[in-house]
């Protein structure tokens, strides 16, 4: 078991790794075939918060382990809501001032809801797939459209934010070969991660569903906790909320999305009935918290965000936790 969680462990962190290479080499490649900045930040950059689950979700679903996928998904924007935004708010209060922002949040609850319409019959079919990669796709275009607005009238703190984070620095030779090393890390870490979270599942006596929603969505979060984080101390507090939002839309969109085009079927009930219903609360309290008047997430609210995290995790695995598909 011991041995299990090791590898379990290192894994995520070569899986976080990986992305983040993929994601900079892919940046510097954009960049020098000449593909405008801000269609660079709110594509591959934005995507590449989401990328560790996406990779971990599509080869659980490859593999059979559908339920991992979905508990991944619902997981990871729980996680990225309650510890990421909770730990974040503790450090350094936020004050949400973009309008992107205040636009894109609307969306997210309305792709929660979609999600939640697709899971309701307990399956993830094609047409699951196909109508939430559209989704995913139209999102991409809709943003890019207000960002360019945004950007052209150089009034939104967002837009100047993630053009100051792309890399400014590196050749095309130097982008090949961490794109070379990205893909030569993240199909052998995933694979460490499918098995070994099988193998704790079984030990501990938990579904699949249960690993996939704490201990994969909390390391594949890793991308967001960093950014956010970071973003917070240097007091970029609309690019460092700005990823969660993004984040959370495309675990939606394209983490359920491309798993459902994999390897469609039924999966575990309690997705819908429980954990679905978590992520929808926790979204619509996120986007309270932002349209508020004050515009403001202090420490108390930071508090409280981190300390429900943990009283999420501690029921899931001890008061409702027995094994279901």
């Amino acid at each position: 078991m011991l041995l299990a969680t090791a590898l379990l462990i290192i894994g995520l962190l070569l899986v976080v790794y990986g992305a983040d290479r993929l994601v900079f080499a892919a940046s510097i490649l954009c960049r020098s075939f000449g593909v405008p900045p801000l269609l660079i930040g709110l594509t591959v950059v934005s995507i590449g918060t989401s990328l560790p689950e996406l990779i971990v979700a599509s080869s659980a679903a490859f593999h059979g382990q559908l339920d991992l996928a979905v508990g991944t998904a619902l997981g990871s924007n729980i996680t990225n809501i309650l510890l990421i935004l909770g730990l974040a708010a503790l450090l350094h209060p936020f004050t949400v001032n973009s309008d992107i922002l205040r636009r894109e949040l609307p969306l997210m609850l309305v792709v929660s809801a979609i999600i939640g319409w697709l899971l309701f019959d307990n399956q993830l079919s094609v047409v699951d797939g196909v109508i939430l990669i559209t989704v995913a796709v139209a999102y991409l275009l809709f943003t890019i459209k207000i960002a360019r607005l945004a950007g052209n009238e150089g009034a939104d703190k967002l837009t100047r934010e993630q053009l100051s984070e792309l890399p400014r620095e590196g050749s095309r030779p130097v982008a090949f070969l961490w794109l070379a090393v990205a893909l030569i890390i993240m199909p052998m870490a995933t694979r460490m991660v499918i098995d070994n979270a099988s193998v704790l599942a079984h030990y501990f006596g938990v579904s699949e569903l249960v690993i996939g929603l704490t201990i994969i969505s909390v390391g594949t979060s890793l991308p967001e906790l960093a950014t956010t984080i970071a973003g917070a101390r240097k007091g970029e507090d609309d690019i460092a909320i700005g990823n969660i939002i993004g984040s959370n839309i495309f675990n939606i969109v394209l983490v359920l999305g491309i798993p459902a085009l994999i390897a469609p079927g039924e999966i575990n009930p309690l997705a819908f009935a429980r954990d679905y219903w978590v992520m929808l609360v926790v979204s619509a309290i996120f986007a309270v918290l932002c349209w508020r008047k004050s515009r403001s997430i202090g420490k108390t609210v930071g508090a409280l965000l981190t300390c429900s995290f943990f009283v999420w995790i501690v029921v899931l695995w001890f008061v409702a936790s027995p094994v279901v598909g």
